[in-house]
C-alpha cells in the first residue's frame, strides 16, 4: 500500500522502537479491527451502501464515536463518488488517508510539553481514580531522568489512601525525589514542592492531584486554589495541565474528558492502557470529542512503555497487517 510506504519512509532508524511499541500496544485493537474489515472486503468486493452500513458499524465497535463516524463515513462517500472507486480493496487506503485526516482536522498537532525556557516547568495531572495518573507521573519522570532533566515529583493527592506511598515508590524507581507533607490539603503540599523547585533550580515539575469528579464544584474550587499557588510562586505555571484517562473505560472517558475540560485549562490528554483493550479507535473520538490533543499513550506496563502520541505511528500500528495482507 503506498500509503504504508509513505508512513515508513518517514520514521527514523530511531523511531523503529517507538514504531515496535505502537505495533505491539495496539495489537488488540489492530487484531479486532483488521479482521472485520478483512471480512467485510471479502464479503462485499464492490463499494455498496450496504458495504458502508456494516463499515459504520465496525468503526463503532472500536469506539471511534458515533459523531466522528458519521462524519468519517460522510468523508469516504464524497472520495468515492470524486474518484470513481468502485472496488472496495481500493478503499482501504482512503480509509487509513482519512482516519489521519480527520484526526488532524487541519489543526497544527502538538503533541511536545510546553517548556518553560526560564525556572522550572510545572506540569500538573487531573483525572479520576484508577486511570493510573500516579504511574503515569512516575514513568514520565523516569523518561525524563533519563533525558536528563533534573525531575520533581509532588504528591498533591492527599485524599487517596496509600498515593504518598505510591509515588514515593515511583521516586525511588527512577532517582527522583518527592516532595509531601502530613497537611490534608492538597495546596499546601504543592507551594512546598514548587518552592523547592524554583529554589534548587529544577527543570521539571510533576504534580499528582486527587481524582475525584463527583462533586464538580468542589474540584473546580480546589484546582483553581492550586493554579493560583503554582501561579503567585512561577507566573505563567502550571504550563501544562495534562488529563489522564484509562483507554479501556471508552466512551466513560470521553465523558470524563468534557467534564473536567469544563472546570479547568487542560492543554493535553494522556491515554493510559491502550494496550489493554480492542476498542483503540477512542483516540480518534477523543480528540474530535473535545477539541485537545493526545500528548502521550500508554502501550504497556514497562516505565519505558508511556510514549509520546504520534499520529502517524498510531495509524501505522493500527492497519499494519492490512499492509501485509495485500
Amino acid at each position: 500500500m503506498g500509503l504504508f510506504d509513505k508512513f515508513k519512509n518517514v520514521f527514523s532508524k530511531k523511531e523503529i522502537v517507538e514504531v515496535e511499541s505502537y505495533e505491539k500496544g495496539l495489537a488488540k485493537t489492530r487484531n479486532d479491527f483488521v479482521s472485520k474489515l478483512n471480512i467485510l472486503n471479502s464479503k462485499y468486493k464492490k463499494v455498496s451502501n450496504e458495504y458502508f452500513d456494516e463499515l459504520e458499524e465496525i468503526l463503532i465497535m472500536a469506539d471511534i464515536g458515533v459523531n466522528t463516524v458519521m462524519d468519517f463515513v460522510d468523508r469516504l462517500k464524497k472520495r468515492v463518488k470524486k474518484e470513481n472507486i468502485v472496488d472496495s480493496k481500493d478503499l482501504l487506503e482512503i480509509i487509513v488517508d482519512e482516519m489521519f485526516i480527520i484526526y488532524v482536522n487541519g489543526d497544527v498537532i502538538v503533541n511536545k510539553i510546553n517548556y518553560s525556557s526560564d525556572g522550572p516547568t510545572v506540569i500538573l495531572f487531573v483525572g479520576v481514580n484508577g486511570v493510573g495518573k500516579t504511574t503515569t507521573i512516575g514513568k514520565l519522570a523516569y523518561q525524563l531522568v533519563n533525558e536528563g532533566k533534573k525531575v520533581l515529583m509532588v504528591a498533591g493527592d492527599t485524599f487517596r489512601a496509600g498515593a504518598v506511598e505510591q509515588i514515593n515508590e515511583w521516586g525511588e524507581r527512577c532517582g527522583c525525589p518527592v516532595v509531601s507533607n502530613p497537611s490534608k490539603d492538597p495546596s499546601s503540599v504543592i507551594y512546598d514542592g514548587i518552592n523547592k523547585a524554583k529554589e534548587e533550580n529544577y527543570d521539571v515539575v510533576l504534580v499528582d492531584t486527587a481524582g475525584r469528579l463527583q462533586n464538580k464544584d468542589n474540584l473546580m474550587k480546589e484546582l483553581e486554589k492550586i493554579n493560583r499557588v503554582i501561579g503567585k510562586i512561577i507566573p505563567g505555571a502550571p504550563h501544562e495541565t495534562l488529563l489522564v484517562v484509562d483507554a479501556t473505560t471508552g466512551q466513560n472517558g470521553i465523558s470524563q474528558a468534557k467534564s473536567f475540560k469544563e472546570i479547568t485549562n487542560i492543554t493535553g490528554i494522556v491515554l493510559t492502557k491502550l494496550d489493554g483493550t480492542a476498542k483503540g479507535g477512542i483516540v480518534l473520538a477523543i480528540k474530535e470529542s473535545v477539541g485537545i490533543p493526545v500528548k502521550y499513550v500508554g502501550l504497556g506496563e514497562q516505565k519505558e512503555d508511556l510514549r509520546v502520541f504520534d499520529i502517524e505511528k498510531y495509524i501505522y500500528g493500527l492497519f499494519k497487517e492490512l499492509d501485509e495482507n495485500e
